[in-house]
C-alpha cells in the first residue's frame, strides 16, 4: 500500500507538553502553569516541568528524529517565551527556536511550527484572555514577530492547534486551562481564537508574502446512538455544530452556519460578532491541519454527567453511550474507519484545498520488557489501521498530503499529566532516558518505505 510520491511524514510534538524550562530565559507563566498549580487540576499533581526536558535536550531529540528518518517535525512555540507577559520581545526565547529550526535544517528535517498550542501567557488570561478581543490582536502581534526573526527559513506556519480546546475544554467546562465554567465566555473565546488566527495569517504573509499559512482543527465524525430518534438527530447536528463546523465553516467559507449561530444565540456569539470579522477569519488558507482520535456517537437521554459544567454549550444534555470497541489508555474508542468519511467530507463538502493528518496517535501503558525493549504492538496496529483509512480516502480523490504521529515522545498530556504515553519514544521522566519503542522502528520503515508492506 504506497502513498503519493510527494507524501510528507513526520512526528509532532507541543512546546509545553516536552519542553519544561518553565522559568528558563526569560519565559513568564503561562494559562497551563497557572492551571497545574491549582490543586486538583491535574492528574497527580503534575505540571509543566520538567516535561521531557525538550529544552535542554533539543539537539539530542533532532538527532534521534534524523536517525528514524523523520520527514518533518511539527512543533509548537511558547507565546510566554517570545512575548513574556504578552509584552516586549525576548529575544533569547526566539534564540531557542532558531537554534532548533537550524538543528532541523541540518538534519534534513522540515520544521513546521505551530504558533499556538494552548499556553497562553497568565498576564493576558488576567486581562481576559480568550474572551478579550484584544487578545486576537495581541496574537498578531507575536506572529509577525516570530516570522520576521524566522520566516527566511520556514516555509508553512499553522495559527492554532484545536481552538476548539481552547475556548470549550478550557472556558466551558473548565478540564484544560484557565478551567473557567462559563459558556459564554467559551462562545467569546471561539470567536476571538477565530479572529486571532485570521489577522494572525494576514501578519505572517505581510512579514513573508510567500509563505503557507493554516490553521489545525481537531474533527470528529458525530454519529447518533439512536437512529430513530428527531432527539439524537438534533444533538448530534448540535454537537458537529460546536465541535466541526463553528471552525470549519468561518475559516473555510468565511461565515458561521446559521443553525450554529441560532443554536449559540442565547450564549452571546452575535454579540462578539464585529462587521468585517468574518472576511477577516475567512482569509485563504493553503491547507488545512486534521487532528483525529476517535469519533463520537451522541445520544439525547441524559446520563450522570449531565447537568455538570459541559463543553457542549447549548446541548449540556447531550450523552456518549458506551460501545463495544477496544479502548486506548485514555478510554477512548478506537474506531480508524470514520477518518475515511472525515477526510471525504472535508473534500467534499469544503473548498478543496490540501489536508494534512497534524496529529494522530494513541496512548497504552507501555512498559520496559526484561530485555530493555518495549514492545508496543498494540499502538503499531492502531497507527496501521489509521493509515490504511487515510490512504483509502487518497483513492477515493482526497488531497491528503502528509501524516504527523503524536506524539514523537512521552510527555506531559494536559489535565492527565504524565500518566499516558503517546510517544514513538519511552521517557523515563526521572533520568529523562530516552529509549525508542517497536512503533518507532516500525514508524521508521514506514516512512522509509513511503507506505504499508502488509498487515502487522
Amino acid at each position: 500500500m504506497t502513498f503519493p510520491a510527494d507524501f510528507r511524514w513526520g512526528v509532532a510534538t507541543a512546546a509545553f507538553q516536552v519542553e519544561g524550562a518553565t522559568t528558563a530565559d526569560g519565559r513568564t507563566p503561562s494559562i497551563w502553569d497557572a492551571f497545574c498549580a491549582r490543586e486538583g487540576a491535574v492528574a497527580g499533581g503534575d505540571t509543566g516541568d520538567p516535561a521531557a526536558d525538550h529544552y535542554h535536550r533539543m539537539p539530542a531529540d533532532v538527532a534521534l528524529m534524523r536517525d528514524l528518518g523523520v520527514g518533518v517535525y511539527r512543533f509548537s512555540l511558547a507565546w510566554p517565551r517570545v512575548r513574556p507577559d504578552g509584552g516586549e520581545i525576548n529575544a533569547a526565547g526566539l534564540d531557542f527556536y532558531e537554534r532548533l529550526i537550524d538543528n532541523l535544517l541540518d538534519a534534513g528535517v522540515t520544521p513546521w511550527p505551530t504558533l499556538y498550542h494552548w499556553d497562553l501567557p497568565q498576564a493576558l488570561e488576567e486581562r481576559g484572555g480568550w474572551t478579550a478581543r484584544d487578545t486576537a490582536y495581541r496574537f498578531a502581534d507575536y506572529a509577525a514577530a516570530v516570522v520576521e526573526r524566522l520566516g527566511d527559513r520556514v516555509g508553512t506556519w499553522t495559527t492554532l492547534n484545536e481552538p476548539w480546546c481552547s475556548a470549550f475544554l478550557g472556558y466551558g467546562s473548565g478540564r484544560h486551562a484557565p478551567g473557567r465554567t462559563e459558556p459564554r465566555a467559551a462562545v467569546a473565546a471561539a470567536h476571538h481564537l477565530l479572529l486571532a488566527h485570521g489577522l494572525g495569517a494576514a501578519a505572517i504573509r505581510d512579514t513573508v508574502p510567500g509563505a503557507e499559512v493554516g490553521v489545525t482543527l481537531n474533527l470528529f465524525p458525530v454519529g447518533v446512538a439512536d437512529p430513530g430518534s428527531a432527539a439524537d438527530w438534533d444533538v448530534a447536528r448540535r454537537v458537529d455544530g460546536l465541535q466541526n463546523r463553528v471552525f470549519l465553516d468561518p475559516v473555510l467559507r468565511g461565515r458561521y452556519p446559521d443553525d450554529v449561530l441560532t443554536d449559540l444565540e442565547p450564549y452571546g456569539l452575535r454579540d462578539v460578532i464585529h462587521d468585517g470579522d468574518e472576511r477577516i477569519i475567512g482569509t485563504t488558507v493553503d491547507f488545512l491541519g486534521v487532528n483525529y482520535y476517535r469519533d463520537l456517537l451522541v445520544s439525547a437521554v441524559p446520563d450522570a454527567r449531565s447537568g455538570l459544567p459541559s463543553e457542549w454549550v447549548g446541548a449540556e444534555h447531550v450523552s456518549f453511550p458506551e460501545r463495544d470497541l477496544p479502548k486506548t489508555d485514555s478510554g477512548w474508542d478506537i474506531s480508524p474507519e470514520p477518518l475515511t468519511g472525515l477526510l471525504l467530507r472535508l473534500h467534499t463538502d469544503y473548498p478543496r484545498l490540501p489536508l494534512y493528518i497534524t496529529e494522530n496517535g494513541v496512548a497504552f501503558p507501555d512498559e520496559i520488557g526484561a530485555d530493555g525493549h518495549i514492545a508496543d504492538t498494540d499502538r503499531i496496529a492502531f497507527v496501521d489501521a489509521h493509515l490504511r483509512a487515510a490512504h483509502a480516502a487518497i483513492e477515493a480523490g482526497v488531497d491528503l498530503r502528509g501524516y504527523f504521529y503524536w506524539s514523537l515522545l512521552d510527555n506531559f498530556e494536559w489535565a492527565e499529566g504524565y500518566a499516558k504515553r503517546f510517544g514513538l519514544v519511552h521517557v523515563d521522566y526521572a533520568t529523562q532516558r530516552r529509549t525508542p519503542k517497536a512503533s518507532a522502528s516500525w514508524y521508521a520503515r514506514v516512512m522509509a518505505d513511503n507506505g504499508l508492506a502488509g498487515r502487522e
